[in-house]
C-alpha cells in the first residue's frame, strides 16, 4: 500500500489514474510481477501481487518514482508525493489470497467512494470489474482467480460476485491490513527485518500467514534477528566500509563523489528505512538539517543494495 504525503490526493482525475494503471500494466506485462488485485483510493493505493522476476523493491521504485514526476509536471508541483516508503507483508496464498482479493476490491465501497456494490461492478479504478469482465484489463491475473470459483467464465463470475457481495456485512477487517515490519525488498525469498519507527504498525503484523508458515519463513530468512535496531555508528560503519571511506570524513563538509554516495546511504537507513528523525544526522554528516531529505531520496536509487548492506547479506 501506498499513501499520499501529508494525505495529499494520489489522483486528482481520471488522468493520474489511468496513468498509475498503465505502470502497473507494463510492470506486469514485463514480468516483473502478477496482479491479483488492486484499488486507487484518491488518497492511497493497494495493489496484491506475486513478485516475478524482479525484486518487489526495484518494480515499486520504478512505478512510484516514474509517476510522482508525471504527477508533479502534470499538475505543475514539487517535491515528494508519497509518504515514507510502501508498505507491504508477505502473504501465505491459503487461505489468505481469495480473503484480500475480496477485501481489497471492496475497499471503494467501504470508503464511500462508490455507492453500492452495483456501482462497484462497473467501477474502472478496481479489479474487480476486471473480474467480471466490465472494464477488461488484459494484464491482471484473472483467470487464477476465477479458476477458483467454477469450471465456466460465466459460473465464476457469478459464484466471485456473490463471494463479494458476502463480504459487504464484514467491514474492515484489521487481521486482513497487515503492517510493514518484514518488507518484501527481494521478492518471497529475500524478506527483511527491518522495523521502522514512524509508522505505528502492531508488534507481529510483518506476515499473514498461519503459524507454521510464519515459523517456516523466519527461519528461511538471511540477515539480522527480527526487531534488530542498529545503532548511527553501525550503519556508518557498514556504508562507510562499503565505499571505502572511513568514517572520520563524513565530518569534513567535503562534496566528492564517495562522500556524497556514503551520506546518501547513511541517510536513507537511518531516516527512510529506521524510522530516525534526520535534524539529530546533519551534524554527524556534516551537513545542514535541510540536506538531509534530499541525501536520503538520493539512496532510494539504491535502496536494495543498501538495505542488503543492513540485512548483513550480499544484494541478490
Amino acid at each position: 500500500m501506498v499513501r499520499g504525503i501529508e494525505r495529499t490526493a494520489l489522483f486528482r482525475d481520471d488522468a493520474d489514474r489511468a496513468d498509475f494503471v498503465a505502470r502497473v500494466a507494463a510492470l506486469a506485462q514485463a514480468g516483473a510481477w502478477t496482479v491479483f488485485a488492486w484499488a486507487l483510493l484518491p488518497n492511497h493505493a493497494h495493489l496484491l501481487v506475486r513478485t516475478g522476476r524482479r525484486p518487489l523493491a526495484r518494480s515499486m521504485r520504478s512505478l512510484l518514482t516514474g509517476y510522482a514526476g508525471a504527477f508533479n509536471r502534470r499538475h505543475h508541483r514539487v517535491g515528494h508525493l508519497f509518504q515514507n516508503r510502501y508498505k507491504s507483508i508477505v502473504v501465505e496464498a491459503e487461505p489468505y489470497l481469495l480473503e484480500l482479493v475480496r477485501y481489497l476490491h471492496l475497499n471503494p465501497l467501504r470508503a464511500t467512494v462508490v455507492p453500492d456494490l452495483r456501482t462497484l461492478d462497473r467501477f474502472a479504478w478496481t479489479g474487480h470489474s476486471a473480474l467480471l469482465g466490465t472494464v477488461p484489463q488484459p494484464w491482471q491475473a484473472t483467470a487464477e482467480i476465477l479458476g477458483q470459483f467454477g469450471p465456466t467464465r460465466a459460473r465464476a463470475c457469478r459464484a466471485y460476485r456473490a463471494f463479494v457481495a458476502a463480504g459487504l456485512p464484514q467491514g474492515r477487517r484489521p487481521e486482513l491490513q497487515g503492517g510493514g515490519l518484514l518488507r518484501s525488498v527481494g521478492g518471497w525469498a529475500a524478506v527483511q527485518a527491518l522495523r521502522r519507527g514512524r509508522e505505528a504498525y502492531a508488534s507481529d503484523e510483518r506476515v499473514l500467514g498461519r503459524p507454521e508458515f510464519v515459523t517456516a519463513l523466519q527461519r528461511a530468512l538471511p540477515g539480522p534477528p527480527a526487531g534488530w535496531r542498529p545503532a548511527l555508528a553501525t550503519v556508518i560503519a557498514r556504508v562507510c566500509r562499503a565505499v571505502d571511506l572511513p568514517p572520520r570524513a563524513l565530518a569534513g563538509g567535503g562534496r566528492t563523489p564517495r562522500l556524497t554516495r556514503a551520506r546518501a546511504g547513511i541517510a536513507y537507513l537511518w531516516v527512510e528505512v529506521l524510522g530516525h528523525p534526520g535534524r539529530p544526522l546533519a551534524l554527524t554528516l556534516g551537513v545542514s538539517p535541510s540536506a538531509i531529505p534530499k541525501a536520503a531520496s538520493r539512496g532510494v536509487r539504491s535502496a536494495a543494495a543498501w538495505e542488503a548492506l543492513l540485512a548483513g547479506r550480499k544484494e541478490s
